[in-house]
C-alpha cells in the first residue's frame, strides 16, 4: 500500500483527528482520539500528565498514529515510531491545537468554557518522527 506524502502533509495540516496507540504494561495495546499537528515531519500532541497514554509512553515509547480522512473514510495513514515527551513548549502547541481545531487560542476558549481547562502544569507535549509509514492515501 502506498501513501502519498503530499496527501498525508494535507491530511495531516486539516483538523482531522487521530487515534493514537501506545502499549500497556500487559502488552495489550490502549486507544485514545487527540488533536495533531504536523511540524514539518513530525507529529505533535498533547496529554495530560499522569495519563494512562502518558504512563504508557514513559514506559514504552513505541507508538502508532492513525489518521483518516473523514470524505474517504476507506483511506488511511499509519505513522509508526518512537515518541518524545516535551515539556518546553507545551503551551504554545496547546494554543495551536486549539485554533486549529476550534477556531481560538486556548485561553479565549477557556474563558467561554470554563468547564472545559484543567491545571496547565498537567499538560505535556509529544511528538512523534515517524520511522515507518503504512496506508493508502
Amino acid at each position: 500500500m502506498t501513501v502519498s506524502q503530499e496527501k498525508l502533509q494535507e491530511l495531516l495540516d486539516s483538523p482531522v483527528f487521530a487515534t493514537v496507540a501506545t502499549i500497556q504494561p500487559d502488552g495489550s495495546t490502549q486507544q485514545s482520539v487527540v488533536w495533531i499537528l504536523r511540524d514539518r515531519q513530525d507529529v505533535r500532541f498533547m496529554m495530560a500528565v499522569g495519563s494512562r497514554k502518558e504512563r504508557n509512553i514513559r514506559r514504552d515509547p513505541r507508538i502508532s498514529v492513525l489518521v483518516s480522512p473523514p470524505d474517504a473514510p476507506y483511506t488511511y495513514a499509519v505513522l509508526h515510531g518512537a515518541v518524545v515527551l516535551e515539556t518546553e513548549g507545551r503551551f504554545q502547541l496547546r494554543d495551536e491545537l486549539s485554533k486549529k481545531y476550534i477556531g481560538v487560542p486556548y485561553a479565549q476558549h477557556i474563558k467561554q468554557t470554563p468547564e472545559a481547562g484543567h491545571d496547565p502544569r498537567d499538560i505535556i507535549a509529544a511528538r512523534l518522527t515517524p520511522h515507518r509509514i503504512v496506508g493508502r492515501l
